[in-house]
């Protein structure tokens, strides 16, 4: 029998946020971080551009009011001055290191049989190196922010160990993998996805049912050490996904 009209209702409202929020800010993550190498065709109306720099133009407008709501709504309290500082400043980061990668990526493209001038050099720089440590000490300083309020305060309401936030944090561990091996930044990232999982599975492990961002981050970073610890033993070292011939 189906529940009556004021019994669906009361049900809507005791869903928590995290149900549908973890799913979808993993699936958002995977689709504009790897989204762009399968996009280098020419934008039609711009041709210099690629479609890949028009779908990047929207990563930081979509993902972080997703970090957003993950940092202000997932657990029952609101954040602090000191909180909100540091978020303000991660994201900072973020968009500063994605906008730069965007811009040097693009216009790197430009410059293919010029190697070794320095206006390759100094393009190569911005695009392969300094932006991506920017914008991944982003990610993982978000993530870890998010990851300490999950800790210290519980769930807004409901069970965190469901479907959806395995499902969730699944996406985006591989994601994860696939950023942080592709973007030369394995010192930083895998580093701290061996220390943000020894902390949930230290401290946080006995309140995981009620702290969902714990469960997801855990889910995430544990398949990502896999991830890590195969691909390393396979390679004896952690290359680049294009430097063995994967893009």
């Amino acid at each position: 029998m189906a529940p009556s009209g004021a019994a669906a209702v009361a049900a809507r409202r005791t869903t928590p946020w995290w149900t549908w929020l973890l799913p979808a800010f993993s699936v958002a993550f995977f689709i504009f971080f790897i989204g762009p190498p399968f996009l280098g065709r020419p934008f039609g109306p711009y041709p210099l551009m690629k479609v890949a720099d028009v779908l990047d133009l929207f990563t930081p407008l979509v993902l972080i009011p997703l970090y957003w709501l993950l940092f202000t709504r997932v657990v029952n309290r609101a954040p602090g001055l000191k909180e909100n500082l540091a978020f303000m400043v991660l994201a900072a980061f973020w968009v500063l290191g994605q906008g730069m990668h965007l811009a040097a990526n693009s216009i790197g493209h430009l410059l293919e049989g010029q190697a070794g001038t320095p206006v390759s050099n100094l393009t190569s720089f911005y695009d392969e190196v300094l932006s991506h440590y920017l914008w991944h000490f982003g990610i993982i300083g978000l993530s870890g922010l998010i990851i300490f309020r999950g800790w210290r305060y519980p769930s807004a309401g409901g069970n965190s160990i469901n479907a959806a936030a395995i499902a969730g944090g699944i996406i985006y561990g591989f994601t994860y993998f696939l950023l942080i091996v592709e973007g030369a930044t394995t010192p930083m990232g895998v580093t701290f996805a061996v220390l943000a999982l020894l902390f949930i599975v230290i401290w946080g492990r006995k309140g995981l049912r009620r702290q969902p961002l714990l469960f997801f981050f855990f889910i995430a970073y544990l398949l990502a050490a896999l991830f890590f610890a195969g691909w390393g033993i396979y390679w004896g070292g952690l290359p680049e996904f294009s430097k063995v011939g994967f893009l």
